[in-house]
Parts: C-alpha cells; structure tokens; sequence
C-alpha cells in the first residue's frame, strides 16, 4: 500500500483538504499503478518548519510504496504533488521535497 506523508507549515484551517487528499490519492494511485483503494495520504498542517532559511510556505513528503517506484516514476510523482501543494496551498515547487522509499512487503509490520 502506498503511503504519502506530507507536512506543511501552511495551515490548514479554512483550506479544502478532502480536494487534496483526493487529487493526491487519484495521483500517487495512477502513477505508480495501484488502486486508489491501496492508497494512504496523510497531510499535516501548522508544522513548524523552514526552507532555505526561511518560514515562508514550503512542505516535505515522504512516500513509502511496496514495488513501484523507480526514477522516472518518482520525478512524476514529484511534479504532481508540487503542483497540488502549489495549487491549493501556495507552496512554491522550489520549496517542496518529496523523499521516497521503495520497501518489500516483508520489511513491513503486519497487524496479525
């Protein structure tokens, strides 16, 4: 399952964030090629963080997928999620990074 985890410094309060999480789940899903059904988003608001030295709008992702990913597909997830973040919340895409990691299903905790 695909997992995306942003965070912002932006808040949150009074923004759409149902919009986000959908336009982020049908593209994190189309992608890498699973089912929307597969994919997690989780957004973070109100985050205390800088840039560049700065406070002005900025985000960091990460994005965790079993299989999937590879550097074409990360640098089209990049701009897809940069231009959500620009979009409905003004974070400049100089001012995003997305980190990505690519693990087998093995590594990963089960609930049993």
């Amino acid at each position: 399952m695909p997992c995306l985890n942003l965070s912002t410094n932006v808040p949150l309060d009074g923004i759409d964030t149902s919009s986000i999480l959908s336009e982020a789940t049908k593209s994190v899903a189309k992608i890498i090629g699973k089912p929307e059904s597969y994919v997690m988003i989780v957004l973070k608001g109100s985050v205390p963080m800088s840039f560049g030295g700065t406070e002005q709008p900025t985000a960091f992702g990460e994005l965790v997928s079993i299989g999937g990913l590879n550097p074409d597909t990360n640098k089209k997830l990049s701009a897809a999620i940069a231009t959500i973040l620009e979009t409905k919340l003004s974070v400049p895409k100089s001012r995003f990074f997305l980190k990505f990691h690519d693990t087998k299903a093995s590594l990963l905790n089960s609930s049993s």
